[in-house]
């Protein structure tokens, strides 16, 4: 069961991670971007979110003392 758990949560961080990095590269293209650009564009927010499930995950964005 912990293990299904564990897949699970890594497959829905990975999928929304990739939509946020798809709209990010969209909406830099829409904002007349070059490709490099809004692929640089899409490969931060692809990072962002990931490093930030991995934070909440280890326990770090949260303060509970």
């Amino acid at each position: 069961m912990t293990l299904a758990l564990i897949l699970a949560t890594t497959a829905l961080v990975l999928v929304i991670a990739v939509l946020t990095a798809a709209g990010a590269a969209k909406l830099a293209r829409l904002d007349g971007a070059t490709y490099p650009a809004a692929l640089t564009r899409a490969a931060v927010a692809f990072t962002t979110v990931v490093t930030l499930a991995a934070a909440d995950a280890a326990g770090g964005a949260t303060d509970d003392r």
